[in-house]
């Protein structure tokens, strides 16, 4: 791409004037305004806001927050698409050295590091530098370390091509940027800010536990978790106030110096509480308050040199970490991670961490990804706030008094974890808020707004807090994640305020933040004080009764579920097998005797989507992630029953490969409205996940009514929209009329599954030798094994006796029969092989018995390896699996097959081919030379198209379809 003439101007006007610019007296305003500007604005950028866009959607902000520490200003630019950002760009006089200057790289660096961005530029035009900001900066580290590019102006035209197919607003758009920042990601070296954090944060938490559990032998194992998070929170909780220039920079510092730092630290915290009314900081009796004061934490012993080596970490040059840029998204990050250990008392009292059972099952702790929440906060939030005024939105009047009658706006979050749902919504809120009093006079609106210096809008402090008392609620059965969850609200809540806002209101008598005690609460969201009915209480320990921790709706938020509920629950709920967690536990039988949807593998999941339905509103929204396999699962009927009678479904959104890093689970994203007007019809859209969002891949309208009449429930069939789906609709339609289901010829079981393979690693051995198995062991297929029309030679060889059995189908005479077919259980449709020497097979794959002696398995294996099956299949329920392809034993069921008598000849033709087929794949395992194979897969695919029309013909397909 050549580059345009305004780039070649700018370039020869520095050329022409390069001295004057050089000078000391050319400072930084005058080259943004005459160079940098003019260059973005030729990537694209809307680098002045010309097009008026409101505040949380301008493309470029400039000096994107408060002052850092004692003077530093922030990024001079930070570029952004949709609010979000995607690099910074700090400008330099020319007279700077860019190539070779030390402080330049690594202040920009420290920037885009917490601000968690893979690149960002530094540049003075007469150099410009590229970072790849994931490398951790250090002090000491020379200007080179991490720089991808460089180069000097007199390159732009020659090189714009590179700059712009990178760092332009239709690079970003399209994906190069991050195609670019994938490339050079350093394999080594690299140490991203919520990775480091978490580390810092841990090796806190480790060493504060073991020391209050050596100085403190009085506590408890619940107690010195509550110190340890309450500590680590109020000290982050400060010193993030600090670079956000709202506590005085340094504050802490001088704890380094002497002794009695735990004292001395204390009454930071106690003046703390006189300056937020934060729960983080409540110390003493106070009328009104929700919660009773911590009178206990302030008291406890900390060795001086424990917290001394916390504090340094904290600070420059030992800290890397610039608080002001770190988003509060990525310390909710950070903590759900802190979150999944837990401190435990051994003997002698001494502390350890460890993984929590449950988190430990799930084989660790999956953060939601930003574009997620928001993807549920604008269909729930977004959507109850459509062409609404901020007092009804609030229940108020015209002079912001409560309104008679009125109610705000509330949303939930029944398994709040680290609160980034909360944060989403609370943050949509206050930009809805904020925009509605700009786009309407805002003159009309200056109680509620105001306009800093640099002329952008923002609420005013008290419109803050009341916007989250107001709206925002949350639950968590984990104490230590509400105290994380009220903490990230906090943080929220003192963006952009200034030391001079924060005494503005001291000066008041008003406290900077609000006590959330009353909207985030700890408690059990599934198990209601009915769990004890016909019990005594005092039977139950006070560890019983935390474990279970009952929480009564009515009574914790009487006056929204006495108007009815909740108006937008949104979440991701955990997903725990509940079998596993608790069998044969009294919680088990109260959940299954309590929820409708319960049935044969119960997860929380499940419980989380029918508790967030009835926790709704009338006609008000519900929307979650959870696993997407409730829309396939044949145990999980009720569930999708429940949906399709007590809500109306807005649509269902599929995501490809899931979401979470790591985890094979399917994810859906289900938006519902309870007991809304009802609809005939609702979306089933699928959605391929990316790094930063999603992108629609198909949609189709499914039928209520035909659904429900599903002998399943099962969400399948439907309209494609846009897809010039009709012909396969309508052969579908008629191949089923005039064949049999596959389920009347054959007998359709899920392999044998087998013990946990960790606990009994024995149960399945490698197959060395068929002829010198261990007794009680048999060969056994797998699903990689299997192949079209032919199975490959078994690798294992599986345990044969029942006290290995967990699951699937151990009929010994099925799974000993020859002659069966076998088809694995991932794949984007069913691949068919041939058994003809009778071994076992393990879950990863069905078998297929005949039922019928007269049915020849030649012929069957011919129709189900066809085109038109594949075709069949891959339109009616491929589509509704995307995510994560698994071939369905209720779908197998449904394949319809014509039987052999309809065409004898076209059948016994049929037999023939298949039978050369099975030769011809045999000789291609076998063969040893790249040319016969070649031959080999020629008349293979010969074979294949031969037996494919004779599928046509037989189904009597038309030339069209």
């Amino acid at each position: 791409m050549a580059a345009p003439d305004g780039v070649i101007r700018l370039v020869e006007q520095f050329r022409d004037n390069r001295e004057t610019y050089l000078s000391p007296e050319f400072n930084q305003t005058a080259l943004r305004l005459q160079f940098i500007d003019p260059m973005f604005e030729l990537l694209g950028w809307d680098v002045d806001n010309r097009q008026g866009h409101a505040e949380a959607y301008k493309e470029v902000v400039h000096e994107d927050s408060l002052k850092i520490g004692a003077s530093t200003k922030a990024p001079d630019y930070s570029f952004r698409i949709g609010g979000v950002r995607k690099f910074f760009v700090e400008a330099k006089r020319p007279s700077v050295r860019i190539k070779t200057d030390i402080a330049p790289a690594f202040q920009l660096r420290r920037y885009a590091w917490s601000a968690k961005l893979p690149l960002s530029i530094l540049t003075d035009f007469e150099e410009l530098a590229v970072y790849d900001c994931r490398v951790r900066p250090v002090k000491t580290d020379g200007p080179a370390k991490a720089r991808t590019i460089y180069m000097t102006f007199d390159q732009y035209p020659e090189r714009w091509d590179e700059i712009a197919s990178i760092f332009s607003r239709e690079a970003i758009l399209k994906g190069s940027f991050d195609k670019y920042a994938e490339s050079t990601k350093r394999k080594r070296g690299t140490a991203e800010v919520d990775t480091a954090f978490l580390d810092e944060i841990e090796d806190w938490r480790n060493k504060l536990a073991r020391n209050l559990a050596l100085r403190n032998p009085e506590l408890s194992q619940r107690e010195l978790n509550v110190a340890v998070q309450k500590t680590i929170d109020r000290i982050i909780f400060l010193r993030m106030c600090e670079d956000r220039g709202i506590e005085p920079y340094g504050r802490l510092q001088p704890l380094l110096n002497g002794p009695r730092v735990y004292p001395r630290l204390t009454q930071l915290f106690r003046d703390a509480d006189d300056r937020y009314n934060s729960g983080l900081f409540h110390f003493s009796p106070e009328k009104g308050r929700a919660e009773d004061p911590d009178e206990w934490t302030l008291e406890l012993a900390i060795d001086d040199g424990v917290l001394k080596d916390i504090l340094r970490r904290l600070y420059y040059p030992e800290s890397p970490y610039e608080f002001s840029v770190l988003p509060a998204e990525i310390l909710g990050q950070v903590y759900e991670q802190f979150l999944g250990k837990v401190i435990r008392l051994t003997a002698g009292h001494r502390a350890v961490v460890e993984d929590k059972p449950q988190v430990k099952k799930a084989g660790g702790v999956y953060y939601t990804p930003t574009y997620i929440v928001d993807y549920i906060v604008k269909n729930t939030v977004g959507k109850l706030v459509e062409g609404k005024t901020p007092h009804e939105v609030a229940g108020r009047t015209a002079t912001w008094k409560p309104a008679k009658g009125g109610r705000p706006l509330t949303v939930l979050d029944p398994a709040c974890g680290s609160g980034s749902f909360l944060i989403g919504a609370y943050q949509f809120l206050l930009d809805w808020y904020r925009d509605w009093f700009v786009d309407n006079n805002p003159a009309k609106h200056k109680k509620l707004i105001y306009q800093t210096g640099e002329g952008q809008w923002r609420l005013t402090p008290d419109e803050r807090k009341r916007i989250l008392l107001d709206h925002i609620y949350g639950v968590d059965i984990d104490l230590q994640a509400v105290e994380v969850t009220k903490l990230s609200l906090l943080l929220k809540v003192l963006e952009g305020e200034t030391k001079e806002t924060v005494q503005r209101q001291l000066f008041s008598k008003q406290r900077a933040l609000p006590d959330l005690a009353s909207n985030i609460k700890c408690g059990n969201s599934l198990i209601g004080p009915d769990f004890y009915r016909g019990e005594q209480l005092d039977l139950f320990d006070d560890e019983e009764l935390l474990r279970v921790n009952a929480f009564d709706w009515n009574d914790e938020f009487r006056e929204i579920m006495k108007a009815g509920g909740f108006d937008a629950v949104i979440g991701n709920p955990p997903y725990v097998l509940l079998q596993d967690e608790f069998r044969n536990d009294k919680q088990l039988v109260y959940f299954r005797s309590n929820y409708r949807c319960a049935s044969f593998k119960l997860d929380t999941y499940h419980l989380f989507m029918e508790r967030a339905v009835f926790l709704a509103g009338p006609g008000k929204l519900a929307s979650m992630i959870t696993p997407a396999n409730f829309l396939t699962n044949n145990h999980l009927d009720l569930l999708r029953r429940l949906l399709l009678t007590d809500t109306d479904i807005d649509h269902i959104l599929v995501i490809e490969q899931g979401v979470f890093f790591g985890v094979s689970v399917d994810n859906a994203i289900w938006v519902v409205r309870r007991n809304g007007s009802p609809k005939s019809t609702f979306h089933l859209i699928h959605a391929k996940c990316f790094s930063t969002g999603m992108q629609e891949i198909s949609r189709l309208i499914l039928s209520k009514p035909a659904v429900l009449n599903d002998p399943h429930v099962l969400f399948t069939g439907g309209q494609r929209i846009g897809g010039g789906s009709s012909c396969l609709d309508a052969l579908w339609e008629r191949c089923v009329r005039d064949s049999l289901p596959l389920n009347e010829l054959v007998h359709i079981n899920f392999g044998k599954q087998l013990r946990n393979r960790k606990l009994y690693p024995k149960d399945v051995i490698k197959l060395e030798s068929i002829t010198n198995l261990p007794d009680n062991y048999r060969p056994c297929y797998t699903g990689k094994d299997v192949q079209r029309f032919v199975i490959k030679r078994p690798q294992l060889a599986c345990l044969d006796d029942p006290i290995a059995q967990c699951g699937g189908c151990w009929n010994s005479e099925r799974q000993n029969a020859k002659n069966k077919l076998v088809t694995r259980q991932i794949g984007r449709f069913p691949v068919f092989g041939y058994d003809e020497l009778g071994h076992q097979c393990l879950n990863t794959v069905f078998m297929l018995n005949l039922k019928d002696k007269t049915v020849q398995p030649y012929y069957l294996l011919g129709i189900l390896n066809s085109r038109l099956i594949a075709a069949l299949w891959m339109h009616r329920y491929f589509d509704h699996r995307r995510t994560f392809p698994k071939i369905k034993g209720t779908y197998l069921k449904l394949i319809p097959i014509k039987t052999s008598e309809d065409n004898p000849s076209v059948r016994n033709t049929i037999i023939s081919l298949v039978q050369g087929m099975l030769d011809l794949q045999r000789a291609l395992i076998e063969a040893k030379t790249a040319h016969g194979r070649i031959v080999l897969q020629r008349q293979i695919a010969a074979t294949d198209r031969e037996i494919d029309q004779l599928v046509y013909e037989l189904y009597g397909l038309t030339d069209e379809e």
